[in-house]
């Protein structure tokens, strides 16, 4: 038993040049190829083939020097804390680390402070999302940076976030939004299923895109989501299910494309972004999850209602929702007493 080799990992290509030399490469479908030079079944072989997976092509450049913030980057690239974060929090920390490495990456990492950090968020303050993105990963690699024992504080524990004013952030969908991307995408198109889902289940894109029938069960949706890795159970409603039922999708999701294969995230925002223009709309997927949460508000749902279903923890996002909706019930209710007195004042004259 210990003679026989080890299965190839999937995706990794083995190839010898002319001069006799192994050299390894990893390459998913039809995309690019990312070398590995790390010496192959040691950990840090297996380091690089996971990194280059997650679409973190190392293999170009001169390594860092040491005690760099690049090198420190690059060491947290290669732990635990990094890998285990979800894939779709990789790439978009990933994507951050490149800006900072380009900006900062010679820099001693030693010498990064709250200051320099603050500064960082301050120059994407006019987007704030993307400041609070930047604070978050910050905020992870030096977290392990002082659990490895690299520093002793973390700069960036204390940094608070540049958050939107009121009234920023993603619109949400109105009702007249809805109705008139349906009369645009009838019953029986690819774009009326995009709605349905988003909408009839209040899923963030990443976890749209991943849905199919192999996550339903007697009427029942069970999905693991890929932010936090929380398992939320949606009942299919009767429009999901009638959009589905009129419309070819694909074998293993919902959302598909032409040809009914699965979406990226990115291609299926593009996409769906392309359907609202062409039925007036000019808001996006996160949109449609806002009035879903507010059209359960409305009908009457907990907080811990809330959260069971859109993922969230803790009570912040779901009383945003019920609060708004409490607002909405007891100003209407004002209302209806005003034009009782008015009527009983009128009736009096």
């Amino acid at each position: 038993m210990e003679s026989m080799p080890r299965p190839r990992p999937p995706h990794l290509v083995r190839e010898i040049t002319r001069h006799g030399k192994a050299v390894w490469y990893v390459r998913v479908g039809h995309g690019k190829r990312i070398r590995i030079k790390e010496e192959f079944g040691t950990e840090a072989f297996d380091a690089a083939y996971r990194a280059a997976l997650a679409g973190e092509d190392r293999s170009g450049g001169a390594r860092p020097a040491a005690g760099s913030l690049s090198w420190l980057i690059e060491r947290y690239r290669e732990s635990s804390q990094w890998l285990a974060l979800s894939l779709a929090t990789r790439r978009q920390r990933e994507n951050i680390l490149r800006h900072v490495i380009a900006s900062a990456g010679s820099m001693f990492y030693i010498r990064i402070t709250e200051r320099v950090i603050a500064a960082g968020r301050d120059r994407r303050a006019r987007t704030p999302f993307a400041a609070k993105h930047f604070v978050d990963t910050m905020r992870g690699l030096f977290a392990w940076a002082k659990e490895a024992g690299f520093v002793r504080v973390n700069p960036a524990a204390e940094i608070r976030y540049s958050l939107p004013r009121a009234g920023e952030g993603f619109p949400a969908w109105t009702e007249d939004d809805v109705a008139a991307y349906e009369a645009r995408w009838p019953l029986g198109t690819r774009q009326r299923v995009w709605l349905a889902v988003l909408l009839y289940t209040g899923l963030r894109r990443g976890d749209a895109v991943r849905l199919g029938r192999q996550h339903v069960k007697d009427g029942v949706i069970r999905l693991r989501t890929e932010k936090t890795g929380t398992l939320v159970t949606i009942r299919v409603l009767p429009p999901l299910a009638e959009a589905i039922e009129a419309a070819r999708t694909g074998d293993l999701t919902f959302i598909a494309n032409s040809r009914g294969q699965p979406m990226p995230k990115e291609s299926f925002g593009n996409e769906f972004r392309d359907a609202c223009r062409a039925a007036g709309i000019r808001k996006s997927a996160h949109g449609l999850r806002k009035l879903a949460a507010s059209r359960m508000a409305m009908a009457g749902a907990t907080v811990a209602e809330l959260n069971a279903v859109f993922g969230w923890t803790g009570a912040r996002m779901a009383s945003h929702y019920t609060q708004a909706a409490d607002r909405e019930r007891l100003a209407m209710a004002a209302m209806d007493k005003m034009a009782k007195m008015a009527t009983s004042i009128s009736a009096k004259d």
